[in-house]
C-alpha cells in the first residue's frame, strides 16, 4: 500500500487503474483524492462514476503517478475495503481469461465476484426545494408520488412503483422531471451486511447468589418470567452463547416475556455476526478405510507423475474407488498447512460428496455453488480471503474464489459439459481455467473419470499430462451386464408397451419384486417435444426463438427451452382450426406417467431442471430415493453424473439413437459417456448390476464400445476421424455467432463478414451457415467456425488477429445493429 507523511512530504497525485463490471476493452483511470491516498491498494473495491450520472464498483488493477493521456481522470468517490477482496493471483487468472476467451476484463469481473460484493446504482427520486408549481396542473399520479415525497425525502424507481401499483412509471418521472418538480440522483447501495443475530446473557449483577436468590423471591409473582429465567439458566449449563430464538424454542417463552426480563435488567441482549452457512461437525469423525490393492497403486502412481508433472489425469471406471483416492490426497496436503479446491460438474452432486467429506474433514470444508444466496457466496468469499476454509468444494465458479495458498485441484467427472459456460461470457472452461489457475500457484491437479475428455486422454498420451489408471471396481464387484433390445423388432412383434420394450418391463419387474431401485434415463424433459397438426402439419413454435414448443403436463402449458416463452395448451391448431392435434415424441415427463400405468403400486419419482429447480430440489430427490422411498427414478442427463447408491440394479435407456444420431462432431464421445456413466450407477455393491439400452440401430460402433466397456477402442477410432476432419484434441475451435433482428440483413452481414475473415484466414474458416435453431430471443443467428492447428501456428497471433478484424468490421455501416459474439474451444 502506497504511503507518505504530509507533514514533510508533498502531497502525491496518485491515479488508480480500475477494472469496471462492464464489457469496455479498456481499463479505466481515475485519480485519487489527497485524503484517500493511504487508502487504495490493489485489489480493494472503490466506487467511481462512469458516464453521465452511473456508478459502479471496480476493482483497482494498478497504481501509478501518471495521468492518462486521452482523457482528464475523474476524481474516485470512495475506497470501500479496509483489506483487498482480490488478490494477484486472482487478477492474473482475469487478465488470461480476458485474452484467452476473447473477451474483456469486466466480463470476467461481473462473473467472478459474488454480487453481494458489487455495488448497485440505484436510481433515487428526490422534491426539488425550489421548484414553482401548480397542484391543479397535475395528473392524479403525479399528484401520489408528490404526496409522497413531501411526506418522505427521498424514493426509489420501486417504491414509486408501489405506491403508484404499476410496473410502467418512467414516463410519469419523466413528465415530473420536465416540470421541474423532482430531481434525480444517483446513490451507492451497499448489497452485502453481515448476518447477526441477537443473544442473551445473565446481567453480570445477578451472577452473585445472593442476589440471584432475591431475584427469584420477586420474580415469583411473574411465575412466566421466572420459569423463562431458570429455562435460561439450565440451558447455559450447555452452551456458552445463547440466541434469543433458541432460548424462545427451549423454554417455549413468548418474545414479551423475554422483552419483561429485558426491561428489567435480568437479562442483556447483545447482537453477534453469525454465519449464514450450513454448520458441520467440529472435529472430523475421521471412520476408517483401507485402500485396496490398485488404489493404494494408484495413489503412488499419482505421486510418481506428481515429481514429473503438475497435471495426472486419473481414468477409473464407475465405481473404483477414485473418491477414496481424492480423501487420501486431501488428507496429505491439508497436513502441509495447503487449500485444496474439488470441483464438481453439477451442484446436486455437492449432496452425496459433502457427505462424506465432512464426515474426514469436519467444518474444514466449504461449499460454493450458484444456487446459494448472494450474502451466503459472499460470506464463503471472505471466509476463503481469511484462510478460514481450507476444502472448497463447488461447481465451476469456485475457480474465481480468493484462494490464498492452493496446494491440490481435483477436477470431478472433468469429461463434463457442465464445465462449460456458455452465456454470457467469459465462455470460459472450469478445467481448462483450473489448470492455470494451478500454475499460478504451483499446485498439482488431479483429472478424474471414468469416461475421461479426448483432449485430456490425447494430452496425458502425448506426455503433457500424468496418466493413472484405475481399472478394477472397488470390493471386486462386476461391471454391469448390458443388453441391446431392438425398439424396431418389438414394434414390429407388438410386444412394446409405450415406450419400454417387453425386455425392459421385464426386468424392471424383477427389480421390483426383489425390492432393488430403478433408473431410466431420457435425455429429454418435458412431456411431447412436439405438438403436431394432423390436417395441415402446422407446429406451435416459440414467438421468440425458432424452436418448437415442449408441452410441459405439470405446467399445463407449452414451454420454449431457450427464451422461457410460455404458451396455454392448444386445442384447435392455429392455422387450419383442425382439432386433430397430436403429440409427437416423448420426454421424462410422459415417461413417468405412463410408468405409474404400468406399475401403479411403483413410486416414481423424476430428476430433471423442471423438477429440481428450487435450492433444495435435488437434495430432496437423492435423500428420497437413497432412503428408499422412490422405486424408480427417471432423469435426464442429471443421474449419469457421479451418484452412488447401494440398492440400484436396474438401468434402462429409454432412445439411445437420439444422442448418437445427434448431428455434432462430439455425438458419439458424448453417448459413449452418457451410456457408460449412467450404466455405472447399476450393482455398486456386492451385486452385478443390468443394463438395458433401446435402440433401432442395435448394431451400432458405440453401443457395441459400451458394452464391452472399450474407451480405449473410442478414443483410437474417434481420434482417426478428428484428424481427417481436424477437430479437436487436434485442431482448436473458435467458434463466431452473428446475430441480428433482420434475418435478411443478417445474411449479408454474416456473408461479408465470413469473406473478410477468409482474407485473413484462408480455409480454416467454415461458414456462414444457419444453426439447429436459427432464432432465439428474437435474435436470428449465424455461425461461422475458425479451426487453427495446435502445432506450427502462433494461436495468441491468431486471437489477436481475430480481435482486431472484429473491432475494425463493428465500426463499419454494414454491421449497424448486428452482434458477433466468440466462443472459444466450444464444447
Amino acid at each position: 500500500m502506497l504511503s507518505f507523511n504530509t507533514d514533510t512530504v508533498e502531497r502525491r497525485t496518485l491515479f488508480v487503474e480500475v477494472i469496471l463490471p462492464l464489457a469496455i476493452t479498456k481499463a479505466y483511470t481515475y485519480r485519487v483524492p489527497y485524503e484517500l491516498n493511504e487508502q487504495v491498494a490493489i485489489g480493494k473495491r472503490v466506487v467511481v462514476q462512469f458516464g453521465k450520472s452511473k456508478i459502479y464498483t471496480a476493482i483497482i488493477a494498478a497504481i501509478s503517478e501518471q495521468p492518462p493521456l486521452a482523457y482528464e481522470a475523474k476524481y474516485l468517490m470512495d475506497v470501500l475495503d479496509e483489506q483487498p477482496v482480490v488478490n494477484a493471483r486472482q487478477l492474473k487468472l482475469w487478465d488470461w481469461m480476458a485474452g484467452y476467451y476473447l473477451c474483456t476484463m469486466g466480463e470476467v469481473m461481473q462473473a467472478a465476484l459474488p454480487s453481494a460484493l458489487k455495488l448497485a446504482s440505484e436510481t433515487k427520486i428526490l422534491l426539488n426545494a425550489e421548484a414553482v408549481f401548480d397542484r391543479s396542473a397535475l395528473s392524479d399520479k403525479e399528484f401520489l408520488v408528490l404526496d409522497a415525497l413531501e411526506i418522505q425525502s427521498e424514493l426509489s424507481v420501486g417504491d414509486i412503483s408501489k405506491i403508484l401499483g404499476q410496473k410502467t412509471i418512467f414516463p410519469i418521472i419523466k413528465s415530473l422531471l420536465e416540470k421541474d418538480i423532482i430531481q434525480v440522483s444517483e446513490e451507492i447501495v451497499q448489497k452485502y451486511q453481515a448476518r447477526k443475530k441477537t443473544f442473551i446473557k445473565l446481567n453480570t449483577f445477578y451472577q452473585d447468589e445472593s442476589n440471584r436468590k432475591e431475584l427469584f423471591n420477586i420474580l415469583e409473582r411473574a411465575p412466566k418470567q421466572l420459569d423463562l429465567l431458570l429455562n435460561f439458566l439450565q440451558f447455559s449449563k450447555s452452551k456458552q452463547d445463547i440466541s434469543k430464538a433458541d432460548l424462545m424454542e427451549q423454554s417455549g417463552a413468548g418474545p414479551t416475556i423475554i422483552k419483561a426480563l429485558l426491561e428489567k435488567e435480568v437479562f442483556i441482549a447483545y447482537e453477534q455476526e453469525v454465519s449464514r452457512l450450513k454448520q458441520y461437525a467440529e472435529e472430523a469423525l475421521q471412520p476408517g478405510f483401507v485402500l485396496n490393492e490398485s488404489q493404494t497403486h494408484a495413489l503412488e502412481n499419482l505421486h510418481k507423475v506428481f515429481e514429473t508433472h503438475e497435471v495426472a489425469l486419473l481414468h477409473g471406471v464407475t465405481s473404483s474407488g477414485k473418491t477414496q483416492l481424492y480423501i487420501r490426497l486431501i488428507e496429505e496436503y491439508l497436513k502441509l498447512g495447503k487449500q485444496v479446491l474439488y470441483l464438481l460438474p453439477e451442484i446436486g452432486l455437492t449432496t452425496q460428496i459433502i457427505q462424506r467429506l465432512q464426515q474426514y474433514f469436519g467444518n474444514q470444508i466449504g461449499v460454493y455453488h450458484s444456487k446459494f444466496s448472494d450474502q451466503e457466496r459472499a460470506e464463503i468469499w471472505q471466509k476463503v480471503l481469511k484462510g478460514e476454509f481450507k476444502v472448497i468444494l463447488g461447481a465451476r465458479s469456485s475457480v474465481f474464489l480468493p484462494f490464498q495458498d492452493l496446494g491440490l485441484m481435483v477436477v470431478d467427472e472433468e469429461h463434463e459439459n457442465s464445465y462449460k459456460q456458455f452465456d454470457p461470457a467469459p465462455r470460459y472452461h472450469a478445467r481448462d481455467t483450473a489448470i492455470y489457475l494451478a500454475a499460478l500457484h504451483q499446485c498439482n491437479v488431479v483429472l478424474g473419470s471414468a469416461t475421461p475428455s479426448l483432449e485430456s486422454y490425447y494430452n496425458a498420451k502425448i506426455g503433457k499430462y500424468g496418466l493413472v489408471t484405475l481399472q478394477e471396481r472397488y470390493g471386486g464387484v462386476h461391471l454391469p451386464a448390458i443388453q441391446i433390445v431392438s425398439i424396431a423388432e418389438e414394434t414390429k412383434r407388438k410386444t412394446m408397451q409405450s415406450h419400454f420394450t417387453s425386455v425392459l418391463v421385464e426386468e424392471m419387474r424383477g427389480a421390483l419384486s426383489r425390492q432393488e431401485q430403478i433408473i431410466l434415463f431420457q435425455n429429454r424433459r418435458g412431456y411431447a417435444p412436439v405438438l403436431l397438426c394432423q390436417t395441415c402439419g402446422h407446429s406451435p413454435k416459440c414467438l421468440h426463438c425458432d424452436v418448437s414448443l415442449t408441452y410441459h403436463k405439470s405446467s399445463g402449458k407449452l414451454h420454449c427451452h431457450y427464451c422461457g416463452y410460455r404458451h396455454d395448451l392448444i386445442s384447435n391448431c392455429q392455422a387450419c382450426g383442425s382439432a386433430k392435434i397430436e403429440q409427437k415424441g416423448y420426454g421424462t415427463e410422459k415417461i413417468e406417467d405412463e410408468l405409474s400405468l404400468i406399475f401403479p403400486e411403483a413410486r416414481i419419482a423424476r430428476m430433471d431442471l423442471d423438477s429440481t429447480r428450487t435450492k433444495h430440489g435435488f437434495q430432496q430427490v437423492l435423500n428420497d430415493f437413497e432412503d428408499g422411498r422412490i422405486d424408480i427414478l427417471v432423469g435426464t442427463q442429471m443421474v449419469a453424473k457421479g451418484l452412488d447408491f447401494e440398492r440400484v440394479s436396474t438401468i434402462g435407456i429409454v432412445n439411445a439413437d437420439a444422442m448418437l444420431n445427434y448431428p455434432d462432431f462430439r455425438a458419439f464421445e458424448r453417448s459413449f459417456q452418457l451410456m457408460a456413466q449412467v450404466a455405472g450407477r447399476a450393482g455398486r455393491r456386492d451385486k452385478q448390476g443390468k443394463v438395458i439400452i433401446q435402440a433401432y440401430d442395435t448394431h451400432h460402433r458405440v453401443l457395441q464400445q459400451v458394452i464391452k466397456n472399450d474407451y480405449y477402442g473410442l478414443f483410437e477410432t474417434e481420434l482417426i476421424e478428428r484428424r481427417n476432419y481436424q477437430y479437436p484434441p487436434i485442431y482448436r475451435l473458435i467458434h463466431l455467432d452473428i446475430k441480428h433482428k433482420d434475418p435478411y440483413q443478417l445474411q449479408q452481414i454474416a456473408t461479408h463478414f465470413a469473406v473478410r475473415l477468409r482474407q485473413q484466414f484462408g480455409s480454416r474458416v467454415l461458414g456462414p451457415e444457419s444453426p439447429l435453431v436459427g432464432k432465439i430471443r428474437n435474435y436470428y443467428l449465424q455461425k461461422v467456425l475458425l479451426k487453427v492447428e495446435k502445432e506450427g501456428i502462433s494461436v495468441q497471433k491468431v486471437k489477436a488477429a481475430l480481435q482486431l478484424l472484429i473491432r475494425t468490421f463493428e465500426t463499419e455501416a454494414l454491421a449497424k445493429g448486428s452482434i458477433i459474439q466468440i466462443d472459444v474451444d466450444p464444447f
